[in-house]
């Protein structure tokens, strides 16, 4: 068991602020997200995070507006399913589809947030608090082996892996967010004037509200790409040279 002594070395460390990274870190690891996100072989794999993040929007959104989360699914081909019980129509239906398309641009936010903070310890083990919680609510296989895998990872980083290699994963995932957010807006849309997709968030969105499905993609659009200028400002001032205006 730890020592009292222990617990509080590992709440200050849990809670405590990091160094300032190099400012060439930072912007070397937006580069790494972008191109993560770009570059499509990497993007088919890395995509299951933005997945990750997608699924969990939609369960979360589900359990603030009172509805009763069913489970999770995330498959193989990057795409997931969300189930929840409640009303099938008013604002806890339609908060629950918005959620899932802005939820990896605002995590990513979030994890900028922190990151200007220098809680790059915090954010690391939030993640693998948050991980634990969507397992719990996973459904199928390869859903549970998705998250055990990034958990893991995620773990091993936080609790064995020096300050600097920490610092390269916690920037390198927060970018990969915050551009991974806008790539699947318009992937739904190209595959929704193909006359694919006629079940998605937003032509769920549009029959609900009798607003046009386009006007829900704009938003998802809109939101993400805030989010990222948001990201971004919260990072800059650990990239910018000192004195930067």
């Amino acid at each position: 068991m730890l020592s009292i002594d222990g617990v509080t070395d590992l709440w200050d460390q849990l809670l405590g602020a990091q160094p300032d990274p190099p400012g060439l870190l930072v912007l070397l690891t937006a580069v790494a997200g972008f191109l993560a996100v770009a570059f499509r072989p990497v993007w088919r794999v890395a995509r299951n995070a933005v997945t990750i993040a997608h699924e969990g929007g939609h369960a979360l959104f589900a359990l603030l507006t009172g509805r009763r989360l069913r489970g999770i699914r995330l498959e193989f081909d990057t795409s997931g399913l969300t189930l929840s019980a409640g009303r099938p129509t008013g604002p806890g239906m339609i908060l629950t589809l918005l959620g899932g398309y802005i939820a990896p641009s605002l995590v990513g936010v979030l994890g900028a947030w922190l990151l200007g903070g220098n809680r790059i310890t915090l954010l690391l083990w939030l993640a693998v608090v948050l991980l634990l919680l969507m397992l719990i609510n996973i459904r199928n296989l390869f859903g549970v082996v998705s998250l055990v895998i990034t958990g893991a990872i995620v773990f091993a980083v936080s609790w064995y892996a020096s300050a600097q290699v920490q610092a390269v994963f916690a920037y390198a995932g927060v970018w990969f967010l915050l551009f991974g957010g806008v790539r699947p807006v318009f992937e739904l849309q190209k595959l929704r004037s193909r006359g694919r997709m006629r079940d998605s968030d937003a032509d769920q969105l549009s029959r609900l509200t009798h607003l046009p499905a386009v006007f829900w993609v704009g938003l998802f659009l809109v939101v993400n790409l805030v989010a990222l200028l948001a990201g971004a400002f919260l990072l800059a001032g650990q990239w910018l040279p000192a004195g930067t205006p």
